[in-house]
């Protein structure tokens, strides 16, 4: 019986000598809930921007207000914003395009911006047309490219590719329905985005509130500094 306290208390005292000093410091550094695994889950953040990485933007090639061809090549190196929209539309069309003139004139004159507008109703919407709406609206810079192109392989882009909404409806006036979002794609292709106040992914941007304007503006300008 002697011999089983002896054993017992020897134990103790091992584990005293070990671990007790180590408990004593986490304590002290207020780390005592932290063990190597949940060391490693705390400290995995991006040093960069904290912007998520949803997956690579869609790729596609279509003709500007110039005529010329633009594809998702002509973006490589640059940061930039693509919205859907179309020339005729009443409604959310002229918001997002005045919030898309102030965020050119923030980055005008940087070469690695760029902007992507492409139109849902293609037929209409001409490289003529864009090229007209284009100048009342008053872009400036060389990297806005306004794109149109075959209308089924538009839609395919916005909704399987993006996963942007864009539709054809007859019932309404214009004719056509979409989001007034803006998507967000940095200089290696991939779709960006912030967190919101509970911890997800927003994957798009409002382009229709001086919030979301806000928002995307910022978070421009760190992928910007990538």
């Amino acid at each position: 019986m002697k011999k089983s306290y002896i054993g017992i208390s020897f134990i103790i005292l091992v584990f005293g000598i070990l671990f007790v000093p180590k408990i004593v410091s986490r304590i002290k550094n207020n780390t005592v809930v932290q063990g190597d695994r949940l060391d490693a889950v705390s400290n995995h953040k991006n040093p960069e921007t904290g912007l998520v990485k949803i997956g690579p933007a869609p790729k596609f090639e279509l003709t500007d207000q110039n005529n010329q061809k633009v594809s998702n090549a002509t973006y490589l190196g640059k940061v930039y914003v693509v919205e859907f929209f179309f020339t005729t539309c009443p409604s959310i069309c002229p918001i997002m395009n005045r919030n898309m003139v102030d965020i050119e004139k923030e980055f005008f004159g940087n070469p690695n911006f760029g902007i992507a507008s492409i139109s849902i109703n293609p037929e209409h919407d001409t490289s003529k047309i864009l090229k007209e709406h284009a100048e009342k609206l008053g872009v400036k810079s060389s990297h806005w490219h306004l794109l149109t192109g075959d209308k089924d392989y538009i839609y395919n882009i916005a909704n399987k590719g993006f996963n942007l909404y864009v539709g054809e409806n007859k019932n309404i006036t214009a004719g056509f329905e979409h989001s007034g979002l803006f998507a967000l794609i940095d200089k290696k292709g991939n779709i960006r985005c912030r967190k919101d106040e509970f911890g997800n992914p927003i994957l798009y941007y409002d382009g229709l509130e001086k919030k979301g304007v806000k928002a995307i503006t910022e978070d421009i300008k760190k992928l910007l500094n990538e």
